[in-house]
């Protein structure tokens, strides 16, 4: 990850995926048209320096989707985050006001389901407001993208699990 050149607020994953968050968002196709629109609540917990993110998604057209990432650390930085829909290991590294997360992504069709890469790139633009742009690819030609915003609620209170 190049030096992000922009370094506050500091987008250091364990201060700001803590607690209640909500997600909006939009999910584009490869041409750049609006497909889907979604939001989704988020319950995000850290436990001797593991990150817990429990994501509830409600699209437009009815679907739910739910996904719950583990955020190991790693060294320099970097994390080794895991989901339930995600293939293998994905990695994430900060750098000033800037996160990115690099992993493949299995997304169930009627007729299967199918690998992407996701290069999801967060900036924390406040406290409490995260920009994010995730550019979904196959066979290194691109297939999609999701654009969100992320907003941290500090005075809504979240049970974690007990250790």
């Amino acid at each position: 990850m190049q030096d992000h050149a922009i370094k506050s607020p500091e987008m250091r994953p364990e201060t700001f995926f803590t607690g209640f968050l909500t997600a909006h968002g939009v999910v584009r196709d490869r041409r750049g048209a609006a497909i889907r629109q979604f939001n989704a609540d988020i319950s995000a917990c850290w436990n001797d320096g593991v990150g817990t993110l429990d994501e509830d998604f409600v699209f437009d057209d009815g679907e739910v989707q739910k996904r719950v990432w583990t955020l190991s650390p790693s060294t320099n930085q970097r994390f080794i985050a895991t989901a339930g829909d995600v293939v293998g290991e994905g990695e994430g590294r900060w750098n000033g006001s800037a996160f990115v997360l690099d992993y493949t992504l299995r997304i169930q069709l009627e007729d299967g389901a199918v690998d992407v890469r996701v290069d999801d790139r967060m900036y924390r633009v406040s406290d409490d407001v995260v920009v994010n742009q995730s550019k979904m690819s196959k066979f290194g030609v691109g297939v999609g993208e999701i654009l969100l915003t992320i907003i941290r609620h500090p005075d809504v209170e979240v049970e974690c699990a007990p250790k």
